[in-house]
């Protein structure tokens, strides 16, 4: 009971630390971005929550209502002589049935937040042809491995109710609580789908011109997934191993699971936010040496350069204060460029929170207004892209 206990207790913890994580997320956009900018993620996360909560109560029932019991760990002879009046047969059977259930909820969180991360991802390569033909296949693989996954869970003791009967011995795989059909299939393409879905932005982040460590916050940021991929295949295993406690074990993994898959889904939203009101209290340190006397660097290198009398001006007094390349490369150089992402919108170098991607080729010197190419199109030197959030920190001279 005092094991029961502590479960509900933690349960409702990470229930409540996540609502507050998604509410936050939403502020963060609303105060970087605006409600106008909210994109399809950003009404996803909301209902992301919704199911979480259903999936708390969902594991909760299966202990404190039906005691832990499912129609798993059971002896033919005790199958046999279990009668279907008693209260014990009812308990497996609500218990099983809320196992079916706690999957299917579980299935549609974990795939909703690898949606929203995967528009997220469509924000943060926007202008790269290289990577949208990637972004499309992350929402083909999202689509179809969910439809798979779903329909495992579902259609994989058949007829359905099988999944909660008691005499004869349904089998293995009409046991929801220890299904390894479930397990297996779930943990299989969760795992395949997140790799995929973490190694979008990698290519990005490695060829970043930026400094060390914030290449590493960044690399540290988008390589949450594999904190969730962990937690995962530990379920699995647990499960698999857990013998009669595997219908409890099921409910419980499950909940701390997707409390972390809900966090690291946040965390480059939240990221932004967080760096603006540290950098704002003194206790972020840029790699400068400086806490809050860092410079925005523009839209882009040729941004503000052509175009106008202001502009042309502006361009060549940066030009003769300094001559620099940006340590990120720009997919459009056209002014007053604007590129609303995940981390927040950025227009004419403005915003704090911004990400800045860029294809291959060259990009002409400040104030030269050269794009490299004829489509106006700014094209990062020899990089697939490069992405970038709030950098601001100033570069002196030469």
């Amino acid at each position: 009971m005092a094991s029961g206990d502590d479960f509900v207790v933690e349960a409702f913890t990470l229930l409540a630390l996540a609502i507050i994580t998604i509410a936050f997320r939403v502020i963060a956009r609303w105060i970087t971005a605006g409600p106008k900018s909210f994109m399809l993620d950003d009404y996803l996360m909301p209902l992301a929550g919704i199911v979480y909560a259903l999936e708390t109560a969902a594991a909760y029932c299966v202990g404190a209502w039906w005691k832990g019991l499912a129609n798993n760990s059971m002896t033919e002879a005790e199958r046999a002589s279990l009668s279907p009046a008693s209260e014990e047969y009812r308990l497996r059977v609500g218990g099983s049935k809320t196992q079916v259930l706690g999957w299917s909820l579980y299935t549609t969180l974990l795939w909703l937040l690898k949606s929203c991360m995967a528009v997220f991802y469509s924000r943060l390569t926007a202008g790269l042809v290289n990577m949208h033909i990637r972004i499309q296949i992350a929402y083909l693989a999202i689509g179809a491995t969910y439809l798979a996954t779903i329909l495992s869970i579902l259609l994989g003791c058949h007829p359905l109710h099988k999944n909660w009967q008691i005499y004869p011995d349904p089998g293995n795989h009409c046991q929801p609580a220890v299904s390894h059909i479930d397990v297996y299939v779930t943990v299989t393409l969760n795992v395949v789908t997140d790799i995929y879905l973490i190694s979008i932005p990698f290519p990005i982040l490695f060829k970043a011109r930026l400094p060390l460590r914030e290449k590493i916050e960044l690399i540290v940021l988008f390589s949450g997934g594999i904190f969730v991929m962990a937690a995962g295949i530990l379920r699995c295993v647990l499960i698999v191993t857990a013998g009669a406690n595997g219908a409890s074990q099921a409910g419980s993994w499950a909940c701390r699971e997707t409390f972390v898959a809900v966090v690291i889904g946040n965390a480059p939203m939240i990221y932004p936010l967080c760096r603006r009101l540290a950098r704002r209290a003194g206790w972020y340190v840029s790699t400068r040496g400086g806490a809050s006397t860092s410079q925005s660097y523009p839209l882009s290198e040729g941004e503000g350069l052509g175009g106008s009398s202001t502009g042309s001006g502006m361009g060549r007094s940066r030009e003769k204060k300094r001559r620099f390349r940006h340590p990120l490369s720009l997919p459009d150089t056209r002014g007053d460029t604007l590129l609303n992402t995940g981390l927040g919108t950025t227009l004419g170098g403005e915003s704090e929170e911004r990400i800045i991607l860029a294809g291959s080729g060259s990009v002409g010197p400040p104030g030269t207004g050269s794009t490299g190419d004829e489509s106006g199109r700014g094209i990062g030197s020899g990089v697939d892209g490069v992405v970038g959030e709030g950098w601001e920190r100033g570069r002196e001279g030469g």
